[in-house]
């Protein structure tokens, strides 16, 4: 069913409209999820502001995101701290693991190095991800080829990081360093409430997304990369669902699956939200092949018709 909705969906690619298509109000655009705002000085005592003023944090141009938050991290000045503006984006978010800190982009590359470098970060960051879900399903008793998946979703994303670093550094963009904590032992359904919401919901969307890209994109670099990311992606959304519907089957209460669909329900409107503001640069239209909003919304109405 997955794999149908996609490919119908592609199938209509070159007949929706390409233009930018902008929705009222501010929404999201496609630049990075954070950027440096500068130095600020650190509190009397020495310590970390804890409530900065996002001021100096930079607009990402007319298209970009708008910022969102900021908070200050520690520098190598003595006596000051690094101000660390956050976004709203629409990037191809993928599976996030729990506890992932966002990370600094540079803006050397602009808006195509800064998609990609971001796009790196994230499937570096998965890798873990699948190691962690892998080691929790055969802890849990689930079928050993739900266990292998996983494992092959973890290679899977080595070699995505690869490609999209490479793609980052042609722009002169660097991948940045993926910080995340430690992971703590979690319940059966809190890992299951996390597939459903990162798996079921964002990376199936994101594997739309890919397969987008790899449809339309004027860079015929970046659309060879993504034909084969956007196979594997495809099998990682199936993997979720698979996940999904084995619980279902065999280990949840009436109860918690209710919670499991409410959870998707929720994850599916608050990526709608994101999709309606979706305000991609041109440039990422052309050459990327990023869905403009219009054809963001189609995309996102085939996973609807998935989830709901």
């Amino acid at each position: 069913m997955l794999r149908r909705t996609l490919y119908g969906l592609l199938l209509a690619a070159p007949l929706l409209p390409l233009g930018v298509g902008c929705g009222n109000g501010e929404g999201c655009g496609d630049g990075p999820t954070s950027l440096s705002g500068g130095l600020i000085a650190l509190n009397a005592d020495g310590s970390l502001p804890s409530n900065p003023s996002c001021d100096s944090c930079p607009d990402q141009g007319e298209d970009g995101a708008q910022p969102t938050g900021c908070f200050a991290k520690e520098s190598s000045s003595v006596g000051r701290a690094e101000l660390l503006c956050s976004y709203v984006t629409c990037s191809n978010d993928g599976r996030r693991p729990e506890g992932l800190r966002e990370a600094l982009v540079s803006e050397s590359g602009g808006a195509m190095g800064a998609l990609f470098a971001h796009a790196a970060w994230l499937e570096a960051a998965s890798v873990p991800a699948f190691l962690r879900l892998a080691d929790e399903l055969k802890a849990h008793g689930a079928p050993e080829a739900l266990v292998k998946a996983a494992r092959r979703s973890a290679g899977d994303e080595v070699r995505h990081t690869r490609a999209m670093q490479s793609l980052a550094e042609r722009h002169g963009a660097l991948l940045p360093d993926v910080d995340l904590p430690p992971f703590q032992a979690r319940s059966l359904e809190e890992m299951l409430l996390e597939n459903a919401v990162e798996g079921c919901v964002r990376e199936t969307f994101g594997a739309f997304v890919a397969g987008w890209q790899s449809r339309t994109a004027q860079d015929p670099e970046v659309r060879d990369t993504l034909r084969a990311i956007a196979r594997d992606e495809v099998r990682h959304a199936e993997l979720a669902w698979a996940v999904d519907a084995w619980a279902h089957q065999e280990r949840l209460t009436p109860r918690q699956r209710a919670r499991l669909l409410q959870a998707r329900r929720d994850a599916l409107r608050v990526l709608g939200e994101e999709v309606e503001g979706h305000r991609p640069p041109e440039q990422l239209i052309r050459e990327a092949g990023m869905p403009s909003r219009e054809q963001a919304l189609t995309l996102f109405q085939g996973l609807a018709g998935l989830v709901a």
